[in-house]
């Protein structure tokens, strides 16, 4: 199964989310203010945690991980990147959709 490239708009120092490609009406489009704080769960309903920041590619616009705040212990046995600060990240290419939760793919995690 293909993944589908994940975009954004910088508008006013603002980034709307497109998740999995999909086509999007304004109304429908996610600014990263939006996500942060929201709570990350796996497809199977276990909480990791919390959306701290993203990270993404200033030059291309590519989002590139999710840097997560308060973890749990789901996740924590996980083998994942961690930043400076020694926060977990998770890489956005696990996100398949965004609404009132984050929710991730554990498999593409791992």
């Amino acid at each position: 199964m293909q993944k589908n490239k994940e975009k954004f708009i910088n508008k006013q120092n603002s980034i709307t989310i497109q998740v999995k490609g999909e086509t999007m009406a304004d109304d429908d489009k996610r600014y990263s203010k939006q996500i942060i704080g929201k709570t990350v769960v796996s497809k199977t309903g276990k909480k990791f945690g919390e959306v701290g920041n993203i990270n993404f590619e200033s030059r291309t616009g590519e989002l590139i991980q999710i840097i997560l705040k308060n973890p749990t212990g789901f996740i924590e046995g996980l083998d994942l990147e961690k930043d400076n600060q020694g926060n977990l990240m998770i890489p956005f290419s696990a996100v398949m959709a965004i609404g009132d939760f984050v929710v991730v793919a554990e498999e593409d995690i791992i």
